[in-house]
């Protein structure tokens, strides 16, 4: 059977909803075993061993996670050495790409980023060329990296907690590394995380600086608040929430567009998502392209009226 490591860059008192799909897809493909880059909780490795992984590696030296990505690629280097794994599952943001390009040129190994579906015989499918085209490839090295989009496959129900066993493995860090110098919390939103979200309204340059009425649709449906870069640079909302080619790309149950032309740009990072919802003044705009449903309207009189009918009717 093909063994499957999964790496997991833990920051949580618990796994994260991506973490699980992670974990899900893994053992759909083989045997499950994890890359623990940090320290964790007990009730964190529970949940790992949830998901049937009965072993878990964790680096022997707290400095990995003093260190940016090329401690963490050295790391998962060696955790892939010592299980002698096939496969190789990570998130997709762009720290864990870059993680998985150094590992890749680590184990002369094939790496496939934003992969959206995966087909039994390791075809995935990604958005390219800044969401131009949609591609099926497949590594042909005998190890497959593969960087996996949130919201893509389905967490299947973890069964009972149980303890997995942890094997501490050495790390040789370059002489040379970016260190980590400091670090300051992020303000809580209480809404998800942008690229776990199931729901995301995205607010462009058509909001004039004001995100209260996307807001309150967000918090409605339960989802997250995004933007593009326009309305990032304008200083309206923080950079954290961009979406597209230069931000953060996603893949969401429901995007929600308000008052974003739809440049290419923007397709990049959220074209796969699998419902999109234009609201836009100009009926010319590109968003309505790509969009599933689109509204041609004022924003500060749509978007009330959909959050009071959702707020009634307590979806």
């Amino acid at each position: 059977m093909t063994t499957v490591l999964v790496f997991l860059d833990h920051a949580g008192a618990s796994l994260a909803k991506s973490e699980r799909e992670l974990l899900s897809l893994g053992a759909s493909l083989g045997e499950v075993t994890v890359a623990l880059a940090g320290d964790a909780d007990q009730a964190y490795l529970d949940g790992v061993g949830s998901y049937g992984v009965q072993q878990v590696y964790r680096p022997d030296s707290a400095a990995v996670s003093e260190v940016l990505v090329a401690g963490k690629a050295a790391f998962l280097a060696e955790a892939v050495r010592t299980t002698g794994a096939g496969i190789v599952l990570l998130g997709n943001s762009y720290e864990a790409k870059e993680i998985a390009a150094r590992l890749g040129v680590r184990l002369g190994a094939g790496v496939i980023t934003d992969v959206v579906a995966l087909a039994a015989d390791l075809t995935a499918t990604k958005s390219d060329f800044a969401g131009s085209y949609t591609v099926d490839c497949r590594v042909t090295t005998d190890v497959a990296i593969l960087t996996v989009k949130p919201n893509s496959f389905d967490a299947i129900e973890a069964g009972g907690p149980s303890s997995p066993h942890e094997v501490r493995l050495p790390v040789d860090l370059p002489a040379a590394v970016a260190r980590v110098t400091g670090r300051v919390d992020k303000p809580v939103s209480g809404r998800p995380e942008l690229a776990e979200a199931r729901v995301i309204v995205a607010g462009g340059r058509g909001v004039n600086g004001d995100f209260t009425p996307l807001e309150a649709l967000a918090d409605a449906l339960g989802g997250a608040v995004g933007a593009s870069r326009a309305a990032t640079d304008a200083g309206w909302i923080e950079h954290s929430a961009q979406i597209g080619q230069t931000g953060k790309t996603v893949s969401p149950q429901l995007y929600i567009s308000v008052g974003i032309s739809g440049a290419i740009q923007q397709k990049a990072g959220m074209q796969t998502s699998k419902v999109i919802v234009a609201i836009n003044k100009d009926a010319d705009s590109p968003v309505f392209e790509i969009a599933d449903f689109g509204i041609v309207g004022d924003l500060f009189t749509v978007l009330p009226q959909a959050t009071e009918e959702i707020r009634k009717r307590g979806l």
